[in-house]
């Protein structure tokens, strides 16, 4: 049974830092893709990356390109979302996903692209 846990998130002022973790289960995270998406309150789930061990692609967003970055640790079968340079809008729940596929595909960011999500750990921002 694949499952995803999320931790890491909580209360950090603007312009800190965080790092999010992605514990995975049930299938090897060294053969599938992985993304990252948030959903801040009354707007839709966004893609902000994706990684897959199979061809070595890290696709970010423009909106988070060059303050986050994506990394992966295979023998603990976690990912890994770095977070700098915090913004107020970067504030909401963030999910890990996977669709148990070994590309993040040309519609990584699309939500409907992956079956199997964790439940989430809550960013917030101080301005």
């Amino acid at each position: 049974q694949v499952q995803l846990v999320e931790s890491g998130g909580g209360l950090v002022q603007s312009g800190g830092s965080l790092r999010l973790s992605c514990v995975a289960s049930g299938f090897s995270l060294e053969q599938n893709a992985v993304g990252w998406f948030r959903q801040a309150p009354g707007e839709e789930r966004e893609g902000v990356g994706c990684t897959a061990n199979s061809d070595g692609s890290l696709n970010y967003s423009p909106s988070v390109k060059g303050r986050f970055t994506i990394s992966r640790d295979n023998a603990k079968n976690t990912v890994y979302l770095q977070i700098n340079s915090l913004k107020p809008e970067d504030m909401g729940v963030y999910f890990c996903a996977t669709d148990e596929v070994p590309f993040c595909g040309s519609r990584w960011f699309d939500p409907q692209s992956f079956g199997s999500w964790g439940q989430g750990t809550q960013v917030t921002v101080s301005s």
